[in-house]
């Protein structure tokens, strides 16, 4: 009887610890939120709440640095992160479509504008006949990257071109530019070889480049459908801490940082 007892003691002792392990790892409104995210901005303004918010409310923070678009969302999608920042609605989209994953936004944060930059001409409509201009490879960036050249008249697109609008989209080229796609981190490195280079914001600014100083030609936050989103699993959308996150994402005070730490390099795209 006494041993029976005991080993009984021991393993209700056992259970307690464990229950008392899965609480603090994760999950429910008392766990770590794991968060995913490009150094510049999504890094930053997370690190922002994690030092000055998110202890008043009650959220316990970890953020995880990626250097590419694709392993946010493929760790979100296998579990080892609860949540990412770093993508926009289009790109997340596409994502889900082409890889199989369902993931879905929780809350627009910010808008990184995406900007063409050169060290051959001060003037995007200035680039000489068959000068070489890099884009992003991936789908929704480089159609991104195309609408904005269009925007200025340097080429046109044909009538009902999307997001996911590629090279052979384009409808006029009276410059006979040609494009060079290549992975997003790498533009910035290409500014030597080419001619000019559409660069998304995280990188430009992880290189040292000022968006609003630097690139010839950035785009406009007005009906701008490529603000970063935090996105989680779905099913993961009432998580009590995904919800305290999206609630400091759109709050006054990360506004006020967004705009005195980016002087409008980056741009905030709710009123808190």
């Amino acid at each position: 009887m006494r041993k029976t007892l005991t080993a009984a003691s021991v393993l209700a002792l056992v259970l307690g610890l464990a229950a008392c392990g899965s609480q603090d790892s994760g999950g429910g409104d008392g766990g770590t939120l794991v968060v995913g995210a490009t150094a510049v901005p999504a890094g930053e303004v997370l690190t922002y709440i994690k030092d000055n918010l998110a202890d008043k409310a009650g959220l316990k923070l970890e953020i995880k640095e990626f250097t590419d678009y694709v392993l946010p969302n493929t760790a979100l999608q296998e579990g080892s992160l609860d949540a990412n920042l770093y993508q926009n609605k289009p790109y997340l989209d596409d994502f889900n479509k082409s890889k199989g994953t369902d993931l879905v936004p929780v809350v627009d944060a910010y808008l990184p504008p995406m900007g063409v930059y050169s060290k051959k001409t001060a003037d995007v409509t200035k680039l000489a006949d068959g000068a070489t201009v890099a884009v992003p490879n991936d789908t929704t960036n480089e159609g991104r990257a195309l609408k904005l050249l269009a925007s200025q008249g340097v080429i046109t697109l044909k009538d009902g071109a999307a997001t996911d609008a590629s090279p052979a989209d384009i409808a006029a080229n009276p410059r006979h530019l040609r494009f060079k796609e290549l992975e997003p981190a790498q533009l910035p490195r290409s500014l030597d070889d080419v001619a000019a280079a559409v660069i998304n914001n995280n990188y430009a600014q992880d290189a040292g480049l000022s968006p609003t100083e630097d690139a010839i030609l950035l785009e406009s936050a007005k009906d701008n459908p490529y603000a970063n989103l935090l996105a989680v699993k779905r099913g993961d959308e009432d998580d009590p801490r995904v919800e305290k996150l999206a609630k400091l994402l759109t709050s006054a005070e990360v506004r006020k940082f967004i705009e005195d730490k980016y002087q409008g390099s980056v741009l905030p795209v709710t009123t808190g």
